[in-house]
């Protein structure tokens, strides 16, 4: 026979195309028709999405960003993934998990089947067990003493294990499944199955069937009869049932399948054997490319090895089908590689049809990190000339640049709110304002990389130089604003790092044409690929986990994103701000005449800015006075939404709306007005409330003064000056990557010196440890050398 349905929920509607159906019935409180998408209830960690599931088959997804839309999946699981490292026995966790991902994209209105393997394993695990028992009977009876003797176990034949464990692992899957009211029924098939035409159709109809019930099919080789695989007996055109890996192929063509999902216990395909030191995995593979693999050994149990996963692939996806090979055992990703892989997350390998037009983020990467280094090597006049040359570019080409602006913003209107139309916006001044800047890091630049920080004479002949240098290869990942481009290569450039930019896609004209120029200035020395633009629809989250490559992380665009980049990052340091919560203390004895300059600028200048106003202390006595009558008539004037703080809604009969929450960045014409005591009731709310970005005090009184910028633990702290000051082309940068609120490295507005690390020189004559030792020769000097001066011209 094909095969047998070990069980399913529903008695099946057509006897003639599941002759092999034998149901048992199985507990459940309702039935749920195929047509409705079940809610996924409070077990699964997994997060819940609905989309459209429409597609016509016939040709695979060519991106990963696709698989999201796939309707029917395969998920083929690999002995190595199924059994325990012993071999003997299932590896119940990674069941269990596997099991929850299938129901979650089940519950979504998916068709998911299963091809799995382990019914040997799980076989091997009883026969032993009986073997064991029977002996340690036999014995007892024979010897008549309690103590046995090491006893041996017979090679267990292959098609006996299965046989004995087929069933238990279907029980063991139904069990699991009944856990979330979903129905699975098991079907096993054999090579010959496939070859008959008639068993084709029946198969073919069965699971359709079962799709159509909303049942998971479960299916197997029938390893207790099927034969060995002989070698060469593939069809034309047609693949062979050798083993699961070719009957998942085999399966996934059959039904059109959207996706194939192949979990083994190695990452995906690596140009070399994986464990080897230059093994890098591939992240898309294409027809043609095996000539860049190395094929290892099979795993430690099944029958196919990788060759076989690639071969059945690539036939897969021949006949339409997406796939994906992945590791389904590392247990910090086997709890949702499954879902991972539906969502278009890099996992794995994936197969793709579809090349694309240039290099992959890996080798973009490599690029910017060959490219940085010898930008490192250049003379810094050579790397000054390059970014003089990139300022006379930008307005050289204004009309270009300016052209490709409007193409942006034409497509971003009614799309993006009008502070972030603000942000995408150019202009002529804007670009002339870039091309100071630019000139600014030019004239800055002379010195940075290689300059000596420290000398120390270790002993007689023995030197030490702690000197400056590029930290690597930097990831900048900006939102809505194309002249952060030109700035942040220029920093690169300066400090002789490698550069990865992804922009937003409502800036892509702009982002492509700013960053030609760029690499037409770098070409001027031999050095273009050292800045990389990311055009690939690669996720922000799959760039973050390149930490092989990317030395270090910039976001630049809302709290939101550098907050998902924050927890994205996996091993590579993010440097930024998360919010810009910016205070302005209004002291007693403050000027009348400042304070409304102050505030209109720091909060009304340019409101979307992180160094924008968001909260304005003011002092208890001033309530009720001339100067804040003056204060509240300048915001009403320029239209700012006032929230009350608790204390200050309590002074007032008829207070504005009272704040939501004191930590609150608004980015628009609204305003937190709080009320505080003294000085240091105002440091305590700031250090409260505040993100450490940007706070001021305002007062005539210069101890006042000092305190507050003595006390409050902020990146930027000011006494009378607007929080707008907080940048680094007014701090005289000539432009910023950045800012930064950690304490670590690099605070405040980050300019060229931020992008700088160090390294140790030491030179020595034939100096061994061994000489300084109680009766060594030698002795440490520890001498403090004269440092060269640094050129400030």
């Amino acid at each position: 026979m094909l095969s047998q349905v070990y069980r399913c929920g529903f008695q099946p509607f057509n006897q003639h195309l599941l002759p092999w159906v034998q149901c048992t019935a199985v507990s459940r409180s309702h039935r749920i028709q195929p047509s409705v998408i079940r809610h996924v209830r409070s077990w699964s960690n997994i997060p819940f999405i609905t989309v459209p599931l429409s597609r016509a088959h016939g040709k695979s997804f060519a991106h990963r960003s696709e698989l999201k839309h796939a309707k029917r999946i395969v998920v083929k699981l690999g002995s190595a993934v199924v059994t325990r490292g012993d071999e003997c026995g299932l590896a119940l966790g990674r069941l269990a998990s596997i099991v929850e991902q299938v129901s979650v994209l089940q519950n979504q209105g998916r068709e998911m089947m299963l091809v799995t393997s382990g019914a040997v394993a799980f076989g091997k695990q009883r026969l032993r067990h009986e073997i064991l028992l029977s002996q340690s009977v036999r014995q007892a009876l024979h010897s008549g003493q309690n103590q046995l003797k090491e006893m041996a176990i017979p090679v267990l034949e292959a098609r006996a294990c299965a046989a004995a464990g087929q069933s238990g692992l279907m029980a063991l899957y139904e069990a699991m499944f009944t856990q979330y009211s979903i129905c699975a029924a098991q079907i096993l098939v054999t090579n010959l199955d496939f070859h008959d035409e008639q068993k084709r159709q029946n198969l073919n109809g069965t699971l359709h069937e079962l799709l159509r019930m909303n049942i998971v099919p479960i299916v197997n080789t029938n390893d207790a009869v099927v034969p060995p695989a002989e070698p060469n007996s593939d069809l034309q055109g047609v693949i062979s049932v050798k083993d699961n890996d070719s009957l998942a192929a085999r399966l996934a063509v059959e039904m059109k399948t959207d996706l194939l999902i192949v979990l083994s216990d190695v990452e995906g395909l690596f140009d070399s054997p994986p464990g080897s030191d230059d093994a890098k995995l591939i992240d898309i593979f294409y027809p043609g490319d095996q000539q860049s693999v190395t094929f290892g050994t099979k795993s430690r149990v099944g029958m196919g090895g990788m060759e076989a996963k690639v071969k059945a692939a690539l036939w897969a996806l021949q006949g339409g089908t997406s796939v994906v090979i992945a590791n389904g055992t590392h247990p910090k990703v086997s709890g949702h590689v499954i879902t991972d892989i539906v969502e278009g997350k890099k996992v794995g390998t994936f197969f793709s049809e579809v090349k694309p037009a240039g290099p992959t983020v890996e080798q973009q990467g490599e690029m910017a990190r060959s490219g940085g280094r010898m930008l490192a090597t250049l003379e810094p006049e050579q790397r000054a000339e390059i970014i003089h040359h990139l300022a006379d570019l930008l307005t050289d080409q204004r009309d270009e640049i300016l052209l490709a602006n409007k193409k942006d913003l034409e497509e971003a209107e009614g799309r993006l709110a009008a502070p972030l139309l603000k942000r995408l916006s150019l202009s002529t001044s804007k670009l002339n304002s870039l091309a100071i800047g630019l000139r600014q890091i030019a004239a800055s630049s002379q010195d940075s990389v290689g300059r000596v920080l420290r000398r120390t004479r270790i002993a007689k002949n023995l030197e030490l130089e702690q000197v400056t240098v590029p930290i690597g290869v930097l990831l900048v990942i900006f939102e809505s604003r194309p002249d952060c481009l030109p700035q942040v290569a220029a920093l690169a450039i300066a400090s002789g790092n490698g550069l990865l930019l992804k922009g937003g896609k409502e800036a892509v004209h702009s982002n492509r044409i700013l960053h030609l120029l760029t690499q037409e200035a770098l070409s001027i020395h031999g050095v273009k690929e050292a800045v990389q633009l990311v055009n690939t629809r690669e996720e922000v989250e799959d760039l973050c986990r390149l930490d092989k490559m990317i030395d270090l992380i910039i976001p630049r665009g809302s709290s939101q994103l550098v907050r998902d980049i924050q927890k994205a990052a996996k091993g590579i340091p993010v440097m930024g701000h998360s919010e810009g919560i910016c205070h302005m203390y209004v002291d007693s004895e403050a000027s009348v005449d400042k304070v409304t300059r102050l505030v209109r600028d720091s909060k009304c200048e340019y409101p979307a800015a992180c160094n924008a106003l968001e909260t304005l202390l003011i002092h208890r006595d001033l309530l009720r006075t001339p100067l804040f009558d003056q204060i509240i008539d300048m915001l009403r004037v320029e239209q700012v939404k006032i929230h009350a703080g608790p204390k200050f809604a309590s002074y007032l009969t008829f207070s504005p709306s009272e704040v939501k929450s004191l930590r609150t960045e608004y980015g628009d014409l609204e305003l937190c007005i709080e009320v505080v005591d003294n000085v240091q009731d105002a440091i305590d709310h700031i250090h409260k409330y505040g993100s450490s970005h940007t706070d001021v005090i305002v007062t005539e009184n210069e101890n006042t003064a000092e305190f507050f910028l003595q006390h409050v633990d902020s990146a930027c702290v000011f006494w009378n000056a607007s929080t707008r000051f907080s940048d680094g082309y007014r701090f005289g940068l000539g432009a910023e990557v950045g800012i930064s609120t950690s304490r670590i490295h690099a605070r405040g507005p980050v300019g060229l010196e931020g992008l700088l690390t160090t390294k140790w020189l030491l030179r020595g004559k034939d100096h061994v440890v061994s000489d300084f030792s109680e009766h060594g020769s030698l002795k440490y000097l520890h001498e403090n050398l004269p440092v060269p001066q640094r050129n400030t011209n």
